[in-house]
């Protein structure tokens, strides 16, 4: 088996909002079938599928709270981390902890998209990103 995350799939109320959102984030939505967005982020594509038809599709029922698991998105410096979260908020996301210092000595923040989901934009210079985005843990 190699490992890789392939595709994150978000479970959301309004597909629609929820779409637009990662799209004045700069995201190319691709049509590939109704009722679900597909995003290619560098390796990895994000898809956004409506909460009862994720429920449907897996048997399960979700919580309301807010998930234990967040997304992250590492930039190539920490000006990038306030430019993406200042995009976020533009975009109708709410910053939840402005961008600062981390204890790990990075520059980081968050910011929660039109559905709450939590996301962490970091600077870590020791966690190197390609031409392509591909991020890489140190040797």
């Amino acid at each position: 088996m190699e490992p890789r995350i392939s595709i994150v799939t978000v479970a959301v109320e309004d597909l629609d909002r929820s779409a637009r959102f990662y799209e004045a984030m700069g995201l190319a939505r691709h049509r590939i079938q109704d009722g679900v967005a597909f995003f290619q982020m560098g390796g990895a594509i994000l898809a956004l599928f409506p909460r009862v038809s994720a429920e449907e599709d897996a048997g399960i029922a979700f919580g309301t709270a807010p998930s234990r698991v967040y997304l992250a998105y590492n930039t190539r410096s920490e000006a990038e981390v306030g430019e993406v979260l200042a995009q976020a908020e533009k975009a109708g996301g709410r910053i939840v902890k402005p961008a600062g210092r981390a204890f790990w000595g990075g520059w980081y923040g968050y910011f929660a998209d039109t559905e709450g989901n939590v996301w962490e934009v970091a600077h870590n210079p020791d966690f190197p990103i390609d031409a392509e985005g591909n991020i890489a843990l140190p040797a």
